[in-house]
Parts: C-alpha cells; structure tokens; sequence
C-alpha cells in the first residue's frame, strides 16, 4: 500500500477541489473551481473489486494531481448505500464493499479531508448548482446506467432520507414477479428502464432470430452477447429501426416510473443522466407521454419537467468536488 500523503505544505486554494468518481471499470479524478468547471483530469482502470487496490488507485490520482495543483479537499463519488454521516459505504453493488469506512481510510492516507457520498447525489448537487436544475427548489435526478440511480434535492441540499439510503428509486417495484434484480428483488423498475435493460431486450430479439435483430446482430459483429444498451442507443440515433423501437419502450417504463415518483414526491422537474440519456427525445419524448399517461390528478395538477441533464458523465465528479468544497467552507 501507498504512504500516506502529507498535508500541502503550501497555502491551499478554496477555490479548487478534486472531485473523484469510481465506477464498475473506470476511476476518474478531476480538479474542479468554485463555478463547476473542470481544469485538470486523469482516469485509472478500477483494478477489481479489491477495495484496498481501489484506495490505492485514488491515492495515486490525488498525488499526481497534487502536484500541478494546490487542492483542498476531496470529494468521493461512488455507486452504493452510505451511512447518515458519509463516512462508511454500507454495501457496493460494483464493489466489494461492505460496511468499509471508506472515509477515514482515505483521509489517513491522503491527509486531507474527504467526503464521501453516493454518485447519484453527487451527480444532483451538480446539475442542481450548475446545470438543468438550477434556480429550482425540488427536483429528482435519475442516472440510467448500468440500473437507475437516484437523488432528491429539497430547497438547496440532498435529501437523504433517516439513514442515508433515500434515492434509490430504481428499485421501487414496477412488475411483480418479473426480471430478478441484482438487489434480490423481482420486478424492480431498473430492470425495465436501463442501459442493461435496453440490452437485455434487444439481445432476447436476437436470440429468437428475429428478422427484426438483423442490424443489431451486424452492429454486434453477429454476436447476440455483443449486443448492449450502448449498441442498441447508438444504432437508435443512426436510425435503425428496431433499435429506436427498443429505446421508445424503455422510456415508456421510465415515464410509467415517474408518474409513480411524481405521485410521492411531488417535483417540479425531473433531470434524466447517465449514459442512456444520450439517446435524448428518443428517450424522453416516450417518457413524457407515459408520465402524462400515467400521473395520478392529469389533467387537474401542474406537470413537472421532463429534461435532459446537462453536465455529462462528469455530473458526478463535479458534484462530488462541490459538495466537498461546501463541507470543508462549513468546518473551517
């Protein structure tokens, strides 16, 4: 394992902060100012599940990065429950985290404070201070990837909920005794409206021959594992048929799901992330005439915005910097 970092030995800006964001394959770090922007980057394979090796990877960025910059502290994101405190990741579905007090290994061995939070909510505090959500006092983040990620932001901070784990609207409960989920449950709403589950479908067309596969099975060189919720977005803005077909029923069972969170929570505005967002009205355009389909009062109530998220797959990172930063602004 790495030495432990010592504190900069010169004055540390506020104005920067390193904003970290770890993934199922990739650990990206960026230097982030007081506006949102992004001035320096690097990224790192993630090396397994291995949390120590996942620690050490970090150590590594904020070293190189702590060269060319005089940083202040260091903001975590990652996929996965936290305690109240955002000291300890309480279970990882990405990684081999469980119950780790993620927070006081990495100030040992960075020297410097570090805050450590769910990626979803990093990715809310971005777009909520710099991107679609600004100037709104209640808005819900939904991050489609791999599954759903989630956030509520009330009146200006991350709604948490008692224990830390509020957000996870990707496993409300949308089809009983459908898709087995990863979280043990059958019929969650990330297996209907996700990249994986985007993948999934077109896969299942391919595996039956159907003629309708034909250019996602070229797309995937011929290979029915090849075929994935990136294949299937990607071939949707070229035009393929069956591939926008696919991505318009996924986003039928993403408005369907907002209705339901509309129902209980009551937002003026929904900022839909992650990596199938890049499919844009493709997407969203179903998921709004789901939503106005589905939403209890239609036709007696305001309807909240359905919009696309702004920021980019580096929502999380620049989150993650920013609510480090605020943190550290309140100790100090």
């Amino acid at each position: 394992m790495l030495p432990p970092i010592s504190a900069p030995s010169a004055t540390v800006s506020p104005a920067l902060s390193l904003g970290i964001d770890i993934g199922g394959t990739k650990v990206a770090a960026g230097v982030v100012d007081e506006h949102g922007a992004i001035v320096d980057e690097l990224r790192r394979d993630t090396p397994g599940r291995d949390p120590r090796a996942v620690e050490a990877v970090i150590t590594e960025l904020v070293q190189e990065l702590g060269t060319r910059h005089q940083l202040g502290s260091v903001g975590i994101g990652a996929a996965g429950w936290m305690d109240l405190a955002g000291s300890r990741v309480v279970f990882s579905p990405h990684l081999a985290w469980r119950d780790e007090p993620l927070q006081e290994n990495l100030q040992g061995l960075l020297g410097r404070p570090v805050l450590v939070t769910n990626d979803a909510d990093a990715a809310a505090w971005a777009e909520w201070r710099f991107g679609a959500g600004r100037d709104r006092d209640r808005m819900v983040m939904l991050t489609l990837g791999t599954g759903i990620g989630g956030a509520l932001v009330l009146d200006g901070r991350v709604e948490r909920g008692s224990f830390g784990m509020a957000g996870e609207f990707g496993h409300q409960i949308i089809m009983p005794g459908g898709h087995r989920c990863e979280c043990g449950n059958r019929g969650c709403w990330e297996q209907y409206a996700s990249g994986n589950a985007l993948g999934r479908e077109g896969r299942e067309l391919a595996r039956k021959h159907s003629p309708m596969a034909a250019g996602l099975l070229a797309a995937a060189g011929g290979r029915p594992k090849g075929i994935t919720g990136q294949v299937v977005t990607a071939l949707a803005l070229q035009g393929e048929h069956t591939a926008q077909e696919l991505v318009a029923e996924v986003g039928e069972w993403l408005g369907l799901g907002i209705a339901n969170l509309a129902a209980a929570l009551d937002p003026a505005l929904f900022i839909i992330g992650g990596g199938l967002s890049a499919a844009g009205d493709l997407l969203l355009e179903p998921a709004r005439r789901a939503y106005l389909r589905n939403l209890t009062g239609r036709g007696y109530r305001q309807e909240a915005i359905i919009a696309e998220a702004q920021l980019g797959p580096m929502a999380g990172l620049i989150g993650a910097a920013d609510l480090a930063r605020e943190q550290s602004q309140k100790k100090s």
